[in-house]
């Protein structure tokens, strides 16, 4: 079974810190590049942040020094680590791999993890 599991969303408070976690199943044996997304109540969702398999990076402007992408290749896990936490980063957060294969030599574009909801507020 194809899956992106996150963990590690819940409360924070305003100038906290969280750390998400993206697991690949065990299915899947190479993943490509990667990405957090959020989408908060009523808003569209949008790119936090991305990495690409050999660890460059790119964030979105509203979380540029606060926010610290990475993933473990060897888990093919990838993590948010959230400093600074605003109210405004209150979303639920999505990651995403572009193209990942299973051991089954099979490739998947566009892979969702379900989301998990990180809510800041005092």
């Amino acid at each position: 079974q194809v899956q992106l599991v996150e963990s590690g969303g819940g409360a924070g408070q305003p100038g906290g810190s969280l750390r998400l976690s993206c697991a690949a199943s065990e299915t899947i044996i190479i993943v490509n590049d990667m990405g957090w997304y959020r989408q908060a109540p009523g808003k569209q969702r949008e790119l936090v942040a991305t990495i690409t398999t050999d660890g460059s990076t790119d964030y979105a402007d509203s979380v540029k020094g606060r926010f610290t992408i990475s993933r473990d290749n060897a888990k093919n896990t990838m993590y948010l680590q959230m400093n600074g936490l605003k109210p405004e980063d209150t979303a639920v957060y999505y990651c995403k791999a572009n193209s990942l294969r299973t051991n089954k030599g099979i490739t998947y574009l566009g892979v969702w993890g379900q989301g998990t909801l990180v809510t800041v507020s005092t």
